[in-house]
């Protein structure tokens, strides 16, 4: 791995980082902070574009829309919002009773999901802001992550206090499967083509299949992590951040470590693979964001640059053949 594209801006650690879609105008990157002000980036270079002011407490969790045309905020000051990402804008502030830890948007853009300190998961309709939201279940504890899947129809969720992953069907309001975990789950994704959950919890990161929910791969980290992601377009690589400060890098097949980014300068609180895969970011408690992009490793560049060089081997015989031929006909 290189030198990372390392993003100032934020005075405070730096706890949560979200990429949109690939849009037609690129691909976006937002990070949460606890200095209360969300930052939207470019994905591809990390230059800001944009600060979302209007929070007056620490940001938990942020989200873009598929389109990457709103922006959504969890904060300490008990609300959640949501932004326009063109101009900047409060769109709409939902009050919640406490602090507001995760919020994620539905696949179709329609719909915010909300958990925090209340043990309540909330789902706002976005095309109906003023309306009540629709409560989910009593959680068993302080919701610490939440995510959309099956077409928005199950929900999913962890605790800060509890072991355990649990997955909500929307239509029945009910717990349909609990996904059993040592430690609280501080991490949650649902892979880009909706097979696979990936968790982090204590010193694992475990790989369960979104469909049957059957647990598919575990793995011991160096430290305790904080934070995992799965490479969105192979599925062969993922990474974890933790409490010894670095981004590791490992074979999914495998487990065997195979890069270690060093450079941040205190825990690593989140990581997340961008869309294409050819670059991930990390942010730490020393209030930066680091963008690192993949390089040679990957496959199918290396592939490519093989099939280039067989193609330049096989000119320069041409050409070598063609010089030999003028020779031959000079000599006559």
């Amino acid at each position: 791995m290189g030198v990372p594209l390392v993003c100032h801006g934020h005075s405070r650690p730096v706890v949560d980082v979200a990429y949109s879609p690939v849009t037609p105008d690129g691909f976006f990157l937002i990070t949460a902070s606890k200095d209360s002000n969300p930052m939207l980036r470019n994905g591809e270079t990390g230059d800001w574009i944009g600060t979302f002011e209007g929070h007056k407490g620490a940001v938990w969790s942020c989200s873009l829309d598929k389109n990457a045309m709103r922006a959504a905020s969890a904060s300490a000051d008990f609300t959640a919002k949501i932004w326009n990402a063109l101009t900047g804008d409060v769109l709409h502030s939902f009050e919640h009773k406490h602090i507001v830890r995760a919020c994620a948007f539905s696949e179709d853009t329609h719909l915010l999901l909300t958990g925090g300190m209340e043990k309540i998961v909330r789902i706002f309709d976005l095309n109906r802001p003023d309306a009540p939201p629709k409560e989910i279940g009593n959680s068993p504890g302080l919701i610490r992550t939440v995510e959309w899947l099956h077409s928005d129809n199950t929900i999913l969720s962890s605790c800060t206090d509890t072991g355990d992953i649990r997955l909500w069907d929307i239509r029945s309001d009910k717990i349909v499967q609990t996904l059993e975990t040592k430690f609280p789950v501080t991490s949650a994704e649902v892979s880009q083509d909706g097979r696979y959950i990936t968790t982090a919890d204590g010193s694992s990161v475990k790989f369960w299949d979104a469909n049957n929910f059957g647990l598919l791969k575990s793995y011991d980290m160096p430290c305790n992590v904080e934070s995992a992601s799965l490479e969105p377009k192979h599925g062969n690589t993922f990474i974890a951040g933790g409490e010894d400060m670095w981004v590791h890098r490992f074979d999914f097949q495998t487990g065997e470590e195979i890069g270690c980014n060093k450079g941040h300068h205190g825990p690593v609180h989140c990581v997340r693979y961008a869309p294409g895969g050819e670059s991930y970011t990390s942010g730490s408690e020393d209030g930066t964001v680091r963008i690192w992009v993949v390089g040679s490793v990957n496959h199918e560049e290396s592939n490519l640059s093989g099939h280039v060089k067989l193609v330049a081997e096989e000119v320069v015989r041409k050409a070598e053949s063609l010089r030999i031929s003028e020779k031959t006909v000079e000599a006559k």
